[in-house]
């Protein structure tokens, strides 16, 4: 059985639930950095700024998750299971989220982070293979992109609920006789952790695994391969689809921690930089299921072409734009900069489910674990790399991190030109699909 767009109906129960715990994972973005400035969380900084903790605290997450996921991933392939992972990663992230309710140090928020890091390592890469599985190549960009949207979804929508729910508290709860007050802190960490566990009763309710043979090699390195074995390509393509997904994060990421300078030179408030960081999301959430979909029936390659060839521009002029006249009087420089973003998130989903749809074409039977993790693994370190990359950078000029970000594009470019082929046959061949196999 399958809805009208082609979509597994597991891969839609699949994608709510990720949805779900998006949400509440999503709140942490925003209600983190107000807990830490707080006078709830004391004890030792070790002489570091708490600019600097709190921006070690939320990358952690990524730096902890994103080596795991390919241990992960290859222990599903070798059980031939992949819901109990998800189930596992669902518990440790409610467990922390609650937590954090209960902590009072910095050193309990980065063991927080930590466990939810670990959590992510078993969610992320078995949901993607899950999606894998239960597509098929006629079908599987459309599904990755339903899985991507949805997934979207729920990230963007918590970090502007979190604010609200902050700002609202305390909360008075009647508890028979009496009212127990809660801080709009913890009731947004009870939230975030409710989210966990509806996305728990989802995935324990709707998902099955589906019929696969335990890969006899998912112990193994062998999925993470550098060089093409075959010795066509000078790289292997699962690796060159990585190093593409890692350029395409970190070019999304380097604008996230600039906030007070993109503010001070667009002489801009911080809703239009919230407004131009979800420009990104929104232009994903509406274009990954059409384009999914597309390469379905046109192939993957020539969109994962255009959408780097488009990295390229969209990330450079986001460090041009306050210098920029060439559109004074026609289009604010703040509403250019949401431009750039919204055009940059257009590249992102003509890049990144289009790439998992082509890992998956290319994955063996019964590997979609190992074989994905290493797109989501470099995806993820991108997002934790690019922020501190940015903070690194922008001393030598505001241009000099996007034009870094573009030029690791510009590499993507010519690693998709030359590194990989197409694997499914196109319904309808267009220019820049390359050999296919």
């Amino acid at each position: 059985m399958r809805t009208p767009f082609g979509v597994n109906p597991q891969v839609l129960a699949l994608a709510l639930a990720r949805m779900s715990e998006s949400v509440g994972n999503s709140f942490l973005i925003v209600v983190l950095p107000l807990f830490i400035a707080t006078d709830f969380i004391t004890g030792a900084t070790f002489g570091l700024t708490e600019v600097f903790i709190t921006g070690f605290i939320l990358s952690i997450f990524g730096f902890v998750n994103s080596p795991l996921q390919p241990f992960t991933g290859r222990l599903s392939d070798s059980t031939g299971r992949r819901k109990v992972f998800v189930l596992f990663g669902l518990v440790l992230i409610a467990a922390a989220s609650f937590a954090y309710s209960l902590a009072t140090t910095y050193w309990h928020l980065i063991g927080l982070r930590v466990l939810q890091g670990v959590a992510g390592a078993f969610i992320i890469p078995t949901t993607v293979a899950l999606v894998n599985d239960l597509a098929t190549e006629d079908n599987r960009g459309g599904n990755m992109g339903t899985y991507n949207t949805f997934r979207l979804v729920g990230f963007g929508v918590g970090p502007i609920a979190a604010g609200g729910v902050v700002a609202g508290g305390p909360y008075a709860i009647p508890f028979g006789a009496s009212t127990i007050s809660i801080t709009g802190f913890d009731a947004a960490f009870y939230f975030a952790a409710s989210t966990a566990t509806l996305a728990f009763v989802l995935v324990l309710t709707l998902i099955h695994d589906p019929e696969i043979e335990p890969s006899d090699d998912g112990g193994s390195d062998s999925a993470f391969v550098i060089f093409d074995p075959r010795g066509e390509k000078l790289l292997d393509p699962v690796f060159a689809l990585g190093a593409v997904s890692f350029f395409l994060a970190v070019g999304i990421a380097v604008f996230a921690t600039l906030g007070d300078i993109v503010n001070t030179r667009l002489d801009q408030g911080p809703e239009m930089f919230g407004l131009q960081f979800a420009a990104f999301v929104l232009a994903q959430i509406l274009l990954q299921v059409p384009i999914g979909r597309a390469t379905d029936f046109y192939g993957r390659k020539a969109f994962i072409v255009a959408g780097t060839i488009l990295l390229v521009p969209t990330t450079l002029i986001q460090g041009l734009i306050p210098d920029l006249t060439l559109f004074s009087g026609v289009i604010s420089d703040p509403w250019l900069m949401f431009l750039a973003r919204f055009l940059q998130g257009v590249a992102g989903a003509m890049v990144f489910a289009p790439a998992l749809a082509l890992a998956g074409d290319l994955a063996a039977k019964g590997s979609s674990g190992a074989t994905l993790s290493v797109l989501t693994m470099a995806f993820g370190f991108g997002v934790a790399f690019g922020p501190l990359l940015s903070g690194f950078l922008v001393a030598w000029g505001f241009v000099v991190p996007f034009a870094f970000a573009a030029g690791l594009a510009a590499v993507g470019v010519l690693i998709v030109l030359t590194q990989i082929d197409e694997v499914m046959v196109p319904k309808r061949a267009i220019p820049l699909v390359g050999k296919v196999t």
